[in-house]
């Protein structure tokens, strides 16, 4: 079986930075790709990567079955936000398994949400994406996105064996489309693909991570929301 390496692995945190500056760019401007609304923010952080993120998702787009697209969930995350969502979750599972040391809780959080310091979404470097078809009916994957290990008994992990054929089939068309233009894949959670932070850099063997911590968009006008 092939190590799964978490995000609290010390090996993370270690990857050098050089950052490369590029900026932050609005994803809702893409029209080949759709833009889901249930990880929205006031100021549309969520829609953001950065420019080489939204290059790679454009290309990958592009091979993907004629009526399929990308369904992008989430992509940049703020600090703050990552911090409060790391420290939900961590208070849930101690709450539910009380015994653990904060060693072992910091781990199995981050089997889910990164810890605050090597987050891949405050990068802007990682994007949440699921596929639809062209009225917006999303495909099954086998689980909702950002579906917990808990209540998806596992499921959430990208190689789970038991679900569907179907869910199966659709893992794999996204698996190829996105890894043929530099995405890597955080195991655990089948919808989470990053390109140019500390994971990738990790999982690429290359000797620095491209995209480091930045700070939110500047947004102006906000763009009405419609169906996917």
């Amino acid at each position: 079986m092939e190590e799964i390496i978490p995000l609290s692995d010390p090996r993370v945190a270690a990857v050098a930075l050089t950052e490369c500056g590029e900026p932050l760019v609005d994803l809702s401007q893409c029209a080949a790709l759709r833009i889901d609304h249930r990880q929205a923010d006031p100021d549309g952080h969520y829609r953001h990567v950065r420019a080489g993120v939204r290059r790679r998702l454009l290309a990958a787009q592009r091979t993907l079955p004629t009526g399929v697209h990308f369904l992008v969930v989430e992509g940049y995350r703020s600090p703050e936000l990552q911090r409060r969502y790391f420290e939900e979750y961590t208070t849930t599972l101690r709450a539910a398994r009380p015994g653990l040391s904060p060693s072992d809780l910091r781990e199995l959080a981050s089997a889910y949400i990164s810890p605050p310091e090597v987050a891949p979404h405050v990068s802007g470097g990682a994007v949440d994406l699921t596929l639809c078809r062209d009225d917006g009916t999303e495909l099954p994957l086998g689980t909702e996105v950002n579906a917990t290990p808990e209540e998806s008994g596992g499921a959430c992990r990208t190689a789970a064996p038991w679900i569907g054929t179907e869910a199966r089939a659709n893992r794999l068309v996204m698996e190829r489309a996105l890894t043929a233009v530099g995405f890597v894949n955080y195991p655990t959670e089948w919808w989470h693909w990053s390109y140019g932070e500390r994971y990738w850099a990790v999982l690429r063997k290359v000797p620095a991570s491209r995209y480091g911590p930045v700070a939110p968009p500047v947004t102006s006008a906000r763009p009405s929301i419609s169906p996917a």
